[in-house]
């Protein structure tokens, strides 16, 4: 119950992500990342050094093969919250929780093509499903959904790369921010003193807490994944996307097309064939266990 508690409040954090950074509106998307990075980094060490975590984290940093990895992933996170961010602030919720909707099948299409995971006939049609959505909403509105693509895609290869080289989450999340504090801190240095541009002080303590509400969920999912089987987290993630898309119609009132919503009940079909694939996959490794 307490797995189930962790994970429903992760998906939460995530899903109020949009109202968040809408109150950040005013300040520029690389601005916010900049920060966003360099507290969140400043927290996950302050964590660790509570935690006495310390040890891990050096015998980490002195792997060359897991900074490299750790690198890669830092750039994968840091497109995905940048662009994220700079959505929020353009009004096109819509758009990221469509991204997220199909990131579960970008993972699953990643890993079939990457690591030779077997899926079953209903991943598989949920994936093609999904591919007929994005064509629709081609065909249908003129434009692909880039912004949609590119947090599935980003968010999707940095599960991949976390999953080839696993990492604890805080020690991850700490490595990964570590690679890109330098540019942030000279963002926000050169921001401040130099271009000598400043903000409300209600906007610098958002974007200071951005750092901790990054870091936070992050800890909770970790936490949760041990105790969840893969049917419960499976249907969890989903909460996500669904809050965004609620969020963008209902408070922040952002217009929808007629045809996006056709690509939403598609991608909405293909989620239940994704979900009924996990059924499938779980009922046949308890029968395997049995046996």
């Amino acid at each position: 119950m307490r797995g189930l508690l962790y994970a429903v409040g992760a998906y939460a954090i995530w899903g109020c992500f949009p109202l968040f950074f809408n109150m950040l509106g005013g300040v520029p998307a690389m601005t916010v990342l900049a920060y966003r990075i360099l507290f969140a980094c400043i927290f996950a060490l302050l964590l660790i050094v509570i935690s006495r975590n310390l040890r891990p984290l050096r015998q980490l940093i002195r792997q060359k093969k897991i900074l490299l990895w750790s690198l890669l992933a830092s750039v994968l996170i840091s497109l995905n919250w940048f662009v994220f961010i700079w959505a929020v602030g353009q009004h096109r919720v819509l758009e990221t929780s469509l991204g997220y909707f199909i990131t579960p099948l970008v993972s699953l299409l990643l890993g079939r093509i990457m690591l030779k995971e077997s899926i079953n006939l209903n991943q598989a049609t949920a994936g093609v499903i999904a591919t007929i959505a994005i064509l629709f909403e081609l065909f249908a509105l003129g434009g692909v959904p880039w912004i949609s693509i590119v947090l599935a895609g980003s968010f999707g290869l940095y599960g991949l790369v976390r999953k080839i080289q696993p990492m604890e989450s805080l020690l991850g999340l700490t490595l990964e921010t570590l690679w890109v504090v330098p540019v942030a801190l000279v963002f926000v240095l050169n921001e401040a003193f130099i271009a000598n541009i400043h903000y409300s002080l209600s906007d610098y303590s958002l974007l200071i807490f951005s750092g901790v509400l990054t870091a936070i969920p992050l800890l909770l999912f970790a936490v949760s994944v041990r105790q969840l089987n893969l049917v419960v987290a499976g249907f969890i993630m989903y909460l996500n996307p669904m809050m965004q898309f609620m969020t963008a119609v209902w408070i922040l009132g952002e217009a929808v097309p007629v045809q996006r919503y056709v690509t939403f009940v598609l991608v909405w079909i293909a989620m239940v064939f994704f979900i009924w694939g996990l059924v499938q996959k779980h009922r046949a490794t308890l029968a395997f266990v049995v046996k």
